[in-house]
């Protein structure tokens, strides 16, 4: 067994993470009667959501925020511990416990949920949170696509973005620009003549200049001397899955990091979970939520056998 250190604190459960996953899972742990520590960095992908429409429940929408601070409420109602604070390294012990190390200290637990998410590849845009804020550049057509029906959109795309998720934009708008802002694009022949065929405009000439209107973009001024105005800008350039911390402890990932997990949201590590963004699969609230529940009963039921076994030893 590795030392102790002296502001070590033992858990049953560390919750990464204090996003829809990480704080969906401290209300089921909480109402488990679980000892737990939920670090919650503050850097939340649900935190730059303007409106979410498509989230059950919120038939007005709610912003990713107030979402945010509620499931935070409900959480704390139950007991739960949630510190602000990063874990910046985890280590497993030869016993098979977690070490997760914060600057105010290391945590052991016997079990870890890995609730970190992603973050979105920004596009070389000026003001992007308050483009951001103010719903002009978007990330997700799946959450929104429905908010810009009939509206002149752009989708941002170079190296290898997803022509996924432009053929769903032309699904909403008849008027849909693919700009590449002058950078190479890693599309097959085949590709383009998808988008052609879908009637997808490609302008691949660098933005000179923009012109902004109340601190918003109002148009974009080419190189080639075009100038164009859009309704709604979307990025495809993909995200980052935050799985460092998974990876640093074996835990496997796909090509892309993020994390492979089983119908328990266990990863090939014992005693380590992952749900919500952070986990191969549809980015969106609601299956993180769903994910994070799996995990939580699932930790729990594991837990409970752990204590039985250690309590109760089959006679020999």
């Amino acid at each position: 067994m590795s030392e102790r250190r002296t502001n070590e604190t033992d858990v049953d459960v560390v919750v990464i993470g204090g996003g829809p996953a990480g704080l969906t899972a401290a209300t089921y742990l909480a109402r488990f009667r679980r000892r737990f520590i939920v670090f919650d960095s503050g850097a939340s992908r649900a935190s730059r959501i303007p409106v979410s429409h498509n989230l059950p429940g919120f038939p007005d929408g709610i912003p990713g925020n107030t979402l945010l601070s509620r499931m935070r409420e409900q959480a704390m109602r139950y007991g739960s511990r949630i510190v602000s604070d990063t874990v910046h390294r985890l280590r497993r012990d030869p016993d098979g416990s977690f070490l997760a190390e914060t600057s105010a200290g290391t945590v052991r637990s016997r079990m870890v949920l890995l609730a970190t998410g992603c973050v979105d590849r920004e596009p070389d845009l000026p003001d992007i949170p308050e483009a951001t804020r103010n719903g002009f550049l978007r990330y997700c057509p799946i959450c929104d696509a429905y908010e810009v029906t009939g509206q002149k959109v752009a989708i941002i795309g170079y190296g290898a973005c997803s022509l996924r998720e432009a053929l769903l934009l032309r699904g909403y708008t008849d008027d849909l620009t693919l700009l590449t802002l002058g950078r190479p694009m890693e599309f097959s022949p085949q590709d383009r003549k998808g988008l052609r065929d879908a009637g997808v405009r490609v302008i691949d000439v660098p933005v000179r200049q923009f012109g902004l209107a109340d601190g918003a973009i109002d148009s974009w001024h080419m190189e080639g001397g075009e100038k164009h105005s859009f309704d709604a800008v979307y990025s495809a350039l993909g995200r980052d899955v935050r799985s460092e911390l998974a990876r640093a402890v074996g835990a496997e990932g796909d090509a892309e990091g993020a994390l492979i997990v089983d119908d328990h949201q266990r990863t090939n590590v014992p005693g380590l979970y992952a749900a919500g963004d952070a986990v191969k699969g549809l980015a969106q609230v609601a299956v993180a939520t769903g994910q994070a529940a799996i995990a939580a009963t699932d930790i729990n039921n594991q837990l409970f056998r752990d204590s039985v076994a250690e309590n109760w030893p089959r006679a020999s």
